[in-house]
């Protein structure tokens, strides 16, 4: 992937069209929910992940009674529903304690920053805001890798399933003759060790620089929550099984390639910028900064429901994260017909006998809180 491109790229399709981020981010609503079908009510149960929220509020939130305004921010929040659906659990556990506190008469007014990359479809994201609301919103256009608010000044902070998402690729996995060049792979599923290597580097720089911007954004005994879908301990880097996932997507470019549509060498110098962690490094990584302390890491197992259409969720998802950096590096002359194939590879992939459909049904998402520690 060509320098320059990431800070621009990286957001999720807007709109409401059939390969939008708002019509394919069923798998975020549903740690969201106990059930076991799509559609069922939320009003059917509250999930792992909930729950978690909720007892962050409950048992680490510290209470500042003369605190009028109580300040929020959803970083990486794309275009909806999730990010709204997160800041009303949010705003209803801080409610709740304030009243079982009694302190019903001192409960604060609520302002939520929504943030996402410049690119973001915000338009979207206003336009679907609940009414009515409980809280007053704001638009916040920028990389949470920078600063993006004033020091001290946030109460509570959000981040699901953006983590992943590295600032850029790393420089070396693009550069010919480099003994990390990442040839023939579109991420380090498979690669070579210096490759995973590279991306395991650019991980932790990135979410270094993350959590020292967020414990200055932070106000004393503040609250980070992370949810991040994670591999299990003491597994190889290659072994995610979403990386592994992403290998259909490469089968399918380079078939592409084969057909002229696309050159092998735009192929060879396309990479992915995720990274997936264990729960141990998410942990070591925090622990490395001054002022924070973890104060909750539990991982969320949950099941994707196999289902008739269960092919083509897998690539309506993908393309909904995708389409910006592939259209980018590709063109977006070649996206519908790269789907097409990348279907036809999912499909591939599913009749062989060693697959197993665990693999990819079953998956592992680490919730994490963090808190602002006061300073002595």
């Amino acid at each position: 992937m060509a320098k320059g491109i990431m800070e621009g790229s990286i957001a999720m399709n807007g709109g409401d069209g059939p390969y939008s981020y708002t019509k394919n981010s069923k798998t975020q609503l549903r740690i969201k929910k106990r059930s076991s079908s799509f559609k069922q009510s939320k009003a059917q149960g509250w999930d792992n992940a909930k729950e978690l929220l909720i007892k962050s509020i409950q048992g680490y939130l510290t209470i500042d009674s003369k605190n009028t305004v109580f300040k929020i921010a959803d970083l990486g929040c794309s275009v909806g529903p999730n990010t709204f659906t997160c800041v009303n659990t949010l705003i209803e556990s801080v409610q709740h304690k304030f009243k079982t506190l009694g302190l019903e008469s001192h409960i604060p007014e609520f302002q939520v920053f929504f943030n996402d990359r410049v690119t973001n479809d915000f338009n979207t994201l206003f336009k679907n805001l609940p009414s009515p609301r409980q809280y007053m919103a704001a638009g916040v256009p920028g990389s949470f890798y920078g600063r993006l608010f004033p020091e001290a000044s946030m109460n509570f902070m959000n981040s699901s399933y953006t983590n992943p998402w590295l600032s850029k690729v790393p420089e070396e996995v693009t550069e010919e003759g480099s003994v990390s060049w990442n040839k023939g792979r579109i991420s380090y599923g498979g690669s070579s060790n210096e490759v995973v290597e590279a991306y395991k580097a650019q991980f932790f720089k990135d979410m270094d620089r993350f959590l020292r911007y967020r414990s200055t954004e932070l106000a004393e005994d503040g609250l980070l929550t992370i949810l991040m879908p994670c591999r299990p301990n003491g597994t190889h880097p290659s072994e995610s099984v979403i990386i592994q996932g992403f290998n259909w997507l490469g089968d399918a470019l380079y078939d592409l390639a084969k057909e002229g549509m696309i050159s092998e060498a735009q192929v060879d110098a396309f990479n992915l910028p995720v990274y997936f962690p264990s729960p141990s490094e998410l942990k070591q990584v925090v622990s490395n900064i001054d002022h924070l302390s973890i104060e909750i890491l539990e991982k969320i197992s949950y099941h994707v429901k196999r289902s008739p259409d269960f092919v083509q969720k897998i690539s309506f998802g993908q393309r909904a994260a995708l389409q910006g950096i592939l259209s980018e590096h590709f063109g977006s002359g070649v996206i519908d017909d790269l789907f097409v194939k990348h279907m036809e590879k999912i499909k591939e992939a599913l009749k062989n006998p060693l697959f197993s459909y665990d693999d990819i049904e079953n998956k592992d998402v680490v919730f994490l809180l963090v808190k602002r520690n006061t300073i002595s």
